[in-house]
């Protein structure tokens, strides 16, 4: 038996509880993982409070990533006793998720745990850091470099946004974040945030072109903000759109595009190939200065995380949330 967060719909309506499994219910897959940490991202906090339709089938296990032990194996990539972990492929969404002490998934979806990294450190990045590294190798791809200009991360006291700004800041960039909680500006800078503007001054509509001071950004929200970033970025400059917290649209016009040469970049950090993200997490182990971790994580229990999932939602949590699932 198990414990995992389970949702549940049905006549008695959309639920997310605390139950016992049999390792028999998993799902089919090449690897059994003992799970040790998962984390609560945004799409957990939708999948469990039932405020967007994240869940494809239930019942469903939430948890979008985790890093665990493999107990048992059919690949051979990976054998018994290996370290590993897991980001996206639908986890979570269409297949059970790492909110639980047990998971069974296919190989292709794992990597084995970069050596720089314990697994709970590994976990304090998850999704969240992982995203925002590529949204940085895709600024870096771009091009740009520190004498360009500011790097605008919006979403910023967030995990994808926190991450962002500590690693435009490492590789010397001048950050610029932006947040609806400024009280949290002292945080911002300890991650390396130059300046921190409130999220107001660009979440409602504005100009299809607007002065040009960005040059790159890091998008987390969308919608009027991501609108409003593009419309404030420098000639042949670059955005990295990886988050919808704002909404989906994106009111814009092709103006910043075909007058001032933007490039836009969608970050999509769910079916990555795993040679990019072993790439990616080569490339956290090399930046990360691993105090970090501790401003930007907390660690939960796996019974606390339905609770903090609603608190997630109302925009009240900062950084990363760690889900110890054997707590």
């Amino acid at each position: 038996m198990f414990k995992a967060i389970v949702i549940n719909k049905d006549e008695k309506g959309y639920r997310a509880a605390l139950a016992e499994l049999n390792e028999d219910s998993l799902p089919e897959g090449d690897v059994t993982v003992k799970v040790l940490y998962s984390t609560l991202n945004y799409k957990d906090g939708l999948a469990i409070t039932g405020k967007g339709p994240v869940v494809r089938s239930f019942p469903m296990i939430p948890g979008i990533d985790f890093v665990g032990e493999v107990l048992k194996s059919s690949s051979p990539d990976f054998k018994e006793g290996d370290k590993v972990v897991l980001n996206g492929w639908g986890v979570g969404e269409s297949h059970w998720g790492g909110l639980a002490q047990k998971a069974r998934v296919k190989a292709d979806w794992l990597i084995h745990l970069p050596s720089a990294f314990t697994p709970r450190q590994a976990i304090a990045i998850g999704t969240a850091g992982y995203t925002a590294m590529l949204s940085v190798m895709a600024l870096q791809k771009h091009g740009l470099k520190p004498s360009d200009g500011e790097i605008l991360v919006t979403g910023a006291t967030g995990g994808v946004g926190s991450y962002a700004v500590f690693l435009m800041a490492k590789l010397g960039f001048k950050v610029v974040a932006s947040s609806g909680r400024t009280q949290e500006a002292d945080y911002l800078k300890i991650l390396g945030a130059s300046e921190v503007i409130d999220r107001e001054t660009l979440s409602m509509p504005g100009k299809p072109l607007a002065k040009e001071r960005w040059a790159g950004v890091i998008d987390s929200v969308g919608s009027y903000t991501l609108a409003n970033a593009c419309a404030a970025t420098k000639s042949d400059g670059a955005v990295a759109a990886c988050g919808l917290a704002q909404g989906m649209d994106f009111p814009s016009t092709v103006a910043p595009f075909i007058l001032r040469g933007i490039t836009l970049y969608g970050i999509n950090s769910v079916t990555v190939p795993r040679e990019k993200r072993i790439v990616a997490y080569e490339q956290l182990g090399r930046l990360s200065d691993f105090k970090i971790f501790d401003e930007i994580s907390r660690e939960i229990s796996l019974e606390e995380a339905l609770k903090c999932s609603e608190e997630l939602m109302a925009g009240l949590v900062r950084g990363r949330l760690v889900v110890d699932v054997n707590r």
